[in-house]
């Protein structure tokens, strides 16, 4: 559900800003960052200066095709635009995802508990 700016502060909206997208960075992210696992996925987080998280989404080299790869996208930026207001700021992070069930509900599951483990739920803004 997206909340113009004008009604409420609070948008749902999964921003340019909070895309992780260049190499240097997403490799910056795997080297240097902690890492919480779950099944079928992994998440990589590492501390930046900003007041707002950034997030890429990679798979493994045999996932799939690139269509098969793409709605893997779309399931994590979704999965992420639901939460991503109530996690904590300041965070790269890299969503690592292997081959297996690949659903909305599966993708946000891994989100949830993948954040959760990582202890960036519980934003107080």
């Amino acid at each position: 559900m997206y909340v113009s700016p004008e009604k409420s502060q609070l948008s749902f909206r999964f921003k340019r800003e909070e895309r992780l997208k260049k190499r240097g960075e997403i490799r910056e992210v795997f080297k240097k960052g902690r890492c919480v696992t779950c099944l079928g996925a992994k998440l990589f987080l590492l501390k930046n200066d900003l007041s707002h998280n950034r997030i890429g989404f990679t798979f493994s080299r045999k996932f799939g095709n690139a269509v098969k790869r793409n709605h893997a996208k779309r399931l994590g930026r979704e999965a992420y635009r639901h939460i991503g207001y109530s996690l904590k700021p300041g965070y790269d992070m890299v969503l690592l995802v292997y081959p297996g069930k690949d659903t909305f509900a599966s993708r946000q599951e891994q989100m949830n508990l993948l954040c959760s483990k990582a202890g960036l739920c519980g934003n107080k803004q």
